[in-house]
């Protein structure tokens, strides 16, 4: 489970204003914002695309439009053949910012993706295998204001994976760690995505990212945005830009494409 069609998606931005105080007209007037121009993209079941633009270019509205936290001004996004009228359980957002519950553990945290499971002994097991997988055992009673970033990151991603849901959709999931914490967690992204096969939506400002992690990248352009390439990438992992040649030369293009003349 996990296609996602997206036909002719159109997103505007009602913006209320004033007139100017040296009119005498004081009424308020409402101006639209175009966001997004027209997207079709289709999702394959277990991909995982990266989704890449300019910074303000609407990839957080298209993402929360697809899990169904926003709604299209014209146009729809099928999920499964079903079109998405709100959101679900079955599809998980990981926000650019900490979702955590300050006031819960990092083990409640996590259970709270499995609620609804009734055998406590399997949900305590199951519990303990997230929290072993993001590598946070120990760490189990603590709570967020104790945690690193990065730990609360993984923590994130160990609820997310608690829920079992049938498509991943993250927002800037490495933004504000270290570089080390940064490379660690795509590492274990990755490897989770691997491993479970669910369908991956993960928007990033970084070319690398995209590059290393996705089967697929889409690059959208500036505001009103529209998709101006959309490429699978076959290079198997894991992914080095000095042993794949082609893999390099994508990045080089996407750098100009993105108005960078050269990677530094």
């Amino acid at each position: 489970m996990g296609h996602v069609l997206i036909n002719n998606l159109q997103k505007e931005f009602v913006e209320r204003r004033r007139a100017s105080r040296n009119s005498d007209n004081h009424s308020r007037f409402r101006a639209t914002v175009p966001v997004l121009d027209n997207i079709n993209l289709e999702f394959h079941e277990g991909e995982m695309v990266c989704i890449l633009g300019p910074s303000g270019c609407g990839k957080t509205t298209l993402l929360r439009i697809i899990a169904g936290f926003d709604t299209p001004t014209s146009g729809n996004v099928l999920i499964d053949r079903k079109q998405v009228a709100g959101p679900g359980s079955d599809n998980i957002f990981v926000f650019q910012h900490s979702g955590l519950l300050p006031w819960m553990t990092v083990w409640q945290n996590v259970e709270l993706g499995m609620r609804r499971m009734e055998d406590i002994k399997i949900k305590q097991e199951k519990i303990q295998e997230y929290i072993d997988m993001v590598e946070l055992e120990g760490f189990e009673h603590l709570y967020p204001y104790q945690l690193s970033g990065g730990m609360k990151r993984r923590a994130e991603l160990a609820r997310a994976l608690a829920v079992n849901p049938d498509m991943l959709i993250m927002d800037e999931p490495f933004s504000g760690l270290d570089f080390l914490t940064h490379m660690k967690m795509r590492e274990e992204v990755v490897n989770m995505h691997q491993f479970f096969g669910k369908t991956t939506l993960v928007v990033t400002h970084d070319i690398d990212d995209a590059l290393i992690m996705g089967d697929r990248i889409v690059i959208m352009s500036g505001r009103p945005s529209s998709v101006k390439l959309d490429r699978k990438l076959d290079f198997p992992h894991p992914r080095n830009f000095e042993k794949e040649p082609g893999l390099s030369e994508l990045r080089d293009e996407i750098f100009f494409m993105l108005g960078v003349s050269y990677a530094v």
